[in-house]
């Protein structure tokens, strides 16, 4: 499906949420949409590759990694991970690392930046809970959808 972040807000802007311009992007792909799914975790990625290692179609990973950008939530094996699995997209409010490897693969990631320290593995953190950053928060079951004009969030699908 084609679809514009700008003409999707224009007709749905009662009902829409959008979280602050504060994400760099990475892969190949520019534009995904899809049901949320969420993790909230704190340097450590157990999770995030848990979920990444699912199927992930119709779906966007939303991921609250405190805002941390002491570490990488996210390599290019994790990513490899959301390729596979056919996940639409992955939003990380945290970093990122083989950013150049991921930019080559057929992926769509949005980060604070990147890191070239990999994150701990302990396991520790929440799926599937409500998570806030970027001044809203985001509910699993929601609909992300991004481009490059941004993101934005409704509560059902709109296109």
């Amino acid at each position: 499906m084609t679809f514009k972040t700008a003409d999707l807000s224009d007709d749905h802007s009662a009902i829409l949420k959008v979280p602050a311009d504060m994400f760099q992007s990475y892969g190949a792909k520019l534009a995904f949409h899809g049901e949320v799914v969420t993790v909230k975790v704190f340097e450590d990625n157990v999770l995030v590759k848990a979920q990444l290692e699912t199927d992930g179609r119709g779906k966007v990973l939303v991921v609250d990694g405190g805002g941390s950008v002491r570490c990488a939530l996210l390599g290019d094996n994790v990513a490899a991970l959301a390729e596979k699995n056919g996940w639409e997209g992955v939003v990380i409010n945290g970093a990122i690392r083989d950013a150049a490897d991921i930019d080559g693969m057929n992926v769509a990631i949005k980060a604070l930046g990147t890191h070239p320290f990999k994150s701990i593995k302990k396991g520790e953190g929440d799926v599937n809970i409500p998570v806030a950053f970027g001044g809203i928060t985001f509910y699993p079951g929601e609909y992300l959808y991004s481009d490059a004009d941004g993101i934005i969030v409704a509560p059902n699908p709109i296109h």
